[in-house]
């Protein structure tokens, strides 16, 4: 039974008299409904005249000050226009404050009604003053959860948004919700709080410093508030600032994907966001009344800048006529500064930084990065950036590390030059001191002779010793040395050319070294040797290195040599015991077919076997298995299973029987050894396969156009326990049945699961071959395995 929805006629009469318009009392849950529609009511109204209150009596102030007229005249005016008009009074004042005004709201406004929500809303709704409404209540809200709430009720509900959510940015870079509309309370409440560094659609409309509208959340990739209830939804991130600098971002959530917005839309959003930077700038920053830092603040700042070893700045945002950031004022430079142009710091101080340093915005972009900190509030650090645009008093290249951080509305800017010939001299000292390198200068006028520290330490001498003149070098070499010395000093003394000589210096010690030794003579103007400089290395790590590369070279070439024997000693074993190609099985009724492919890779020689063989009871032994491994181990494990198998086989036992006695084989006497198998015994009278598997892959039935693998039995792998149970199942094969028994190199992928390459495996089997033989072959050559693992099968095709 449904109740029909009251009238109003029919609430009025309920609140007169409690009772229903057709005379019958109400009860007392009607009682309650109708109490609280007509409270509900009142709210309503309430609401709507506090909201128009504030824009009623802007619109007085307007008239008051274009009429000429006092506040009641203008009230008395006010009803007036709106009588002649036919519209509401609030509707007539915020037309009127939309022609003062010329905002980015007034323009907004007109596009607002297309985007709204069929049927129109009532004229006392109407957008243009539900956007003012929103600007009313976001600017008299004394908190930003205020502020979303307005602004969700008066202007996002009528374009279909159902939450909202204000970010507030901090200096390190993380965000803060100030406040939130339409999402669950518990959802706000884990999303309080946003750490530095952490990706959501905020942070990425913060750090791009643009608007970022998304048709779908799911699309973005990117975590967020609400993004479990409006997953499928659209969703609007717009950085929330002004005058150049975000103090926030302001995200909006639609409950489905949101389709291209007009660009006047586009505008309304943005135009919100700035209503939202008022509340977030007045909350956020602690000011003096007049949008700059308090003086107290600055104070500070200027006293830390002073007490700085490098050159500092403090700039101020400079806005122009529109309140766009245009430049940065310096505002305080500290003692450490030097002006490029030789001007006094009080120059500087106060000028604009563009119009004092016009190339900080070319190459480097380091007027870029200072917008971009004064923005976001995010530093800027950079290692060795060019400033040969700030800093051209030192020698080219100026480079420096550089330091941009925002402290309130101000914006440090720190940087250390590199001194690029000290860097190079400590570059040397470090070359010289690791390489072990010893310079020397010898007068051969006056017998003056320089060595640096290293030298003396290459001598084993100390530093307040004497010099070894060049013509002595002979008596501190090996005496073995001496004709390559000799050899070195005529070409350089003599002949007066450079050259080069490696030697055994001799320590006081007994100590040894292996000395490289460079030299070049120096001539005066008149042609004469006068100076011969040079240097000393120490190559005795160099020396040693080589000689101990020497005996590696040799080992491994021997090493080499007896892993090619041993790989080809493995090969023939693998391949006398299992040949690639084998002549096909002679047995009644039954076709057997088999296949072999070792590993791509010689040195991968494994242990995977088959063997079809007629036994004496006229029963046909069919197995394939793989033994754990690679290398010459495992191919003599598996000759000694695939051997012990066959001697088993003669004993008339089933076939989880022989894997019983199997697996003590490879757990007691192969020393250990793990391996799969699959073990079948075909019966050509009945036409019976019995079976059982050893942690194999089960064998493959084709039966005309089907394909599926048989049912998996119990039976782990062989070697695993001292002793083990395997399960037995009989297969009743029929006249153009094949069955095809492999090991896992026909099927693993390293890109995907083994039920994938089954699932394939089953589909290639099913495809008809003219013989088992065509079949086989094609198996194998459509094989998708790449593990580079060998590969054997066995086919059987009853005839």
């Amino acid at each position: 039974m449904s109740i029909p929805e009251a009238t109003d006629a029919d609430r009025a009469e309920v609140e007169r008299t409690g009772d229903l318009p057709d005379g019958s009392a109400m009860s007392a849950v009607g009682r309650l409904a109708a109490t609280v529609e007509r409270l509900r009511h009142e709210v309503r109204a309430a609401q709507a005249e506090a909201d128009g209150r504030a824009l009623i009596e802007l619109a007085k102030g307007i008239l008051v000050e274009r009429l000429g007229c006092g506040p009641t005249q203008a009230a008395r005016q006010l009803d007036e226009l709106a009588e002649q008009a036919n519209v509401p009074r609030i509707q007539l004042a915020v037309e009127i404050i939309n022609q003062a005004a010329h905002d980015r709201l007034s323009d907004v406004t007109r596009t607002f009604l297309a985007a709204t929500a069929d049927p129109p809303v009532p004229d006392d709704t109407a957008p243009a003053v539900r956007l003012r409404a929103a600007e009313s209540g976001a600017l008299a809200a004394d908190d930003t959860q205020a502020v979303a709430d307005s602004l969700l009720q008066h202007a996002l509900t009528p374009l279909g948004a159902v939450a909202v959510a204000i970010w507030a940015a901090g200096s390190d870079g993380s965000l803060t919700l100030a406040g939130s509309a339409g999402f669950a309370a518990d959802e706000a409440g884990r999303w309080r709080y946003v750490p530095p560094g952490v990706a959501t659609v905020a942070r990425r409309a913060l750090s791009e410093r643009t608007t970022l509208w998304t048709g779908s959340l799911a699309s973005t990739g990117l975590p967020t508030i609400g993004h479990a209830e409006y997953r499928d939804g659209g969703r609007v991130a717009v950085p929330a600032g002004s005058g150049g600098r975000i103090h926030g971002v302001l995200e909006i959530a639609w409950p489905s994907v949101l389709e291209r917005q007009s660009p006047q839309v586009v505008r309304q959003v943005e135009a919100l966001a700035e209503l939202c930077s008022h509340t977030l700038e007045t909350n956020a920053v602690p000011h003096d009344g007049h949008g700059a830092p308090g003086s107290a603040d600055l104070a500070e700042l200027v006293d830390l800048v002073d007490g700085l070893h490098d050159p500092a700045l403090v700039l101020m945002p400079h806005l122009d006529d529109h309140g766009r950031l245009a430049d940065f004022r310096i505002r305080h430079v500290n003692s450490r500064f030097l002006d490029p142009a030789g001007r006094p710091r009080g120059t500087v101080q106060g000028a604009l930084l563009l119009e004092a340093y016009p190339m900080v915005a070319g190459d480097s972009d380091l007027f870029q990065h200072i917008e971009r900190v004064y923005a976001t509030g995010e530093p800027f650090r950079a290692r060795r950036m060019d400033l040969t645009a700030l800093v051209d008093q030192v020698p080219l290249p100026a480079v420096a590390d550089i330091n941009v951080s925002r402290h309130g509305r101000c914006v440090l800017l720190i940087w250390r030059i590199e001194d690029e010939t000290a860097r190079l001299a400590s570059l040397l000292q470090h070359a010289q001191r690791l390489g072990r390198i010893g310079g020397f200068e010898e007068n051969l006028l006056t017998g003056d002779i320089t060595w640096n520290s290293t030298l003396f330490d290459l001598y084993g001498r100390s530093p307040a010793g004497v010099p070894v003149p060049l013509e002595e070098l002979a008596a501190h070499a090996h005496p073995d040395d001496a004709v390559t010395i000799g050899r070195f000093l005529r070409t350089v003394l003599h002949h007066r050319r450079p050259a080069t000589a490696a030697f055994r210096l001799q320590h006081p010690d007994h100590v040894t070294r292996h000395i490289r030794v460079v030299a070049e003579p120096v001539l005066d103007a008149d042609d004469r040797l006068f100076v011969v400089r040079g240097a000393y290395q120490d190559i005795s790590a160099q020396h040693w290195t080589e000689v101990a590369l020497a005996v590696t070279r040799d080992q491994l070439a021997h090493t080499e040599q007896q892993a090619h024997e041993r790989n080809r000693l493995t090969l023939q074993l693998q391949h006398a015991i299992m040949p690639p190609t084998q002549a096909p099985l002679q047995a009644p009724g039954l076709e057997v077919a088999v296949r072999y492919r070792p590993a791509e890779t010689e040195q991968l020689v494994g242990g995977d076997w088959y063997d079809a063989v007629v036994l004496p009871s006229r029963l046909v032994l069919l197995c394939v298995g793989d033994v754990a491994g690679h290398g010459i181990e495992a191919a003599t494990s598996m000759v000694v299973l695939r051997n012990a198998l066959r001697g088993l086989a003669v004993t008339g036992a089933g076939p989880g029987q022989l894997l019983t006695w199997l697996n003590i084989v490879a757990h007691h006497l192969t020393g250990g050894v793990t391996a799969t198998a699959v073990c079948g015994l075909y019966d050509p009278r009945r036409r019976t396969l019995r079976w059982a598997r050893a942690g194999h892959l089960a064998p493959v039935l084709v039966r005309g156009a089907e394909a599926g693998s048989l049912p998996l039995l119990k039976g782990m792998l062989l070697g695993a326990v001292p002793e083990a149970k395997f399960e037995e199942d009989e297969v009743q094969l029929a006249v153009g049945d094949t069955l095809l028994m492999y090991t896992d190199g026909l099927v693993e992928r390293r890109d995907r699961s083994l039920e994938e390459s089954l699932s394939q495996l089953l589909s290639a089997a099913r495809t008809t071959s003219s013989t088992l033989d065509h079949q086989l072959d094609r198996l194998l050559t459509y094989s998708r395995s790449d593990t580079d693992d060998d590969t054997c099968i066995v086919g059987i095709q009853v005839e």
